[in-house]
Parts: C-alpha cells; sequence; structure tokens
C-alpha cells in the first residue's frame, strides 16, 4: 500500500463529521492493534466532542473482556483468537453497549513486526462496524511496516464508516 497521507485522513474524518452530525450520530471506537490511533485521528478535528463520544484502547485479551464485555471463549486455545471476525464483532457490539453511542468500529490485527503465524501472518486485521442492527466485518491483509499497517487500518476503519452511513440513507 502506498504511504498514507496526514491530508487523506483528515478528510475522511472531516466526512464522517459532517455525516455524523447530519444524522445527529455519535460514534464510539473499540481499537487493538491501533492503540488509540482512530480516536486520535477522529479528536484532531476541533468540534469532535459534538459526534465522538468515547474510544476504548483494548490491546490485551483481558481488556477486551473487561472493557468490551468480549467473551474470554474466544481467546481458549479452541477458540478463533483475538485477530478474528468473532472477536471484531463482540468489541463493536460492546462499544455500542459501553457507551452512549449510535455507531462503532472496532479494529483487531497483527500490525507486526512480530506476532504472525501462517494462518494469520502480519498484516492481517479484522475490522467491524455496526449502525443500527447492521454489523458487519472484514479482513483486510495490509503490507508494509508496523506503522503503514496501523495507517491502513486508520484509513479502512473510516472509509468503512462512510460507507456504513452512506447505505442507510
Amino acid at each position: 500500500m502506498s504511504e498514507v497521507s496526514r491530508e487523506h485522513i483528515d478528510k475522511l474524518v472531516a466526512e464522517l463529521a459532517e455525516r455524523l452530525l447530519a444524522e445527529e450520530l455519535l460514534l464510539a471506537t473499540a481499537e487493538s492493534c491501533t492503540g488509540g490511533g482512530i480516536s486520535e485521528a477522529l479528536t484532531a478535528l476541533a468540534g469532535s466532542s459534538r459526534w465522538f463520544d468515547t474510544g476504548f484502547v483494548s490491546y490485551s485479551n483481558s481488556a477486551k473482556t473487561r472493557l468490551l464485555n468480549v467473551p474470554e471463549s474466544l481467546f481458549d486455545l479452541a477458540g478463533p483468537g483475538a485477530v478474528s471476525e468473532e472477536t471484531a464483532l463482540a468489541m463493536v457490539r460492546g462499544a455500542l453497549a459501553n457507551s452512549r453511542a449510535d455507531v462503532a468500529v472496532a479494529v483487531t490485527g497483527i500490525a507486526g513486526p512480530d506476532g504472525g503465524s501462517k494462518e494469520k501472518p502480519v498484516g492481517t486485521v479484522w475490522v467491524a462496524w455496526q449502525w443500527q442492527q447492521q454489523a458487519l466485518a472484514h479482513c483486510f491483509q495490509f503490507r508494509g511496516d508496523r506503522a503503514a499497517v496501523r495507517l491502513a487500518t486508520i484509513v479502512a476503519a473510516l472509509e468503512g464508516l462512510l460507507s456504513l452511513l452512506g447505505s442507510q440513507d
């Protein structure tokens, strides 16, 4: 993936803010591999308190369980693990259940440089979005170093939110 510019992220955030304000919606984030990067991008825009409710940074599995009600069974040896569709969807549901938000995004992945496996190589990221009863998740395979994977995840999360909000018109 080519390098993501701050200007591109700022443009996505401005468009998202416009849509959230128009619909009078509040947004929450649940982040693992981005470590709060999505929330940082959102709150870089002045006035974001009018549409951004909260951000959960749940890097460890125990934090995902404590903060977002992610079932511990997902992390068992027989479970799908932290980097999975099931965990991403549980995180996005937890973000909505534990906030005042109407719409949420969750990310969980392997940013690297370590932590990957044959089944889940570095750059594997699950992103989940939910608004009303519509929840969806998508697995991405990003390339590049840790910073590139994290930036690509932020862009994918924002673009997915815009798509989700646009699909409800």
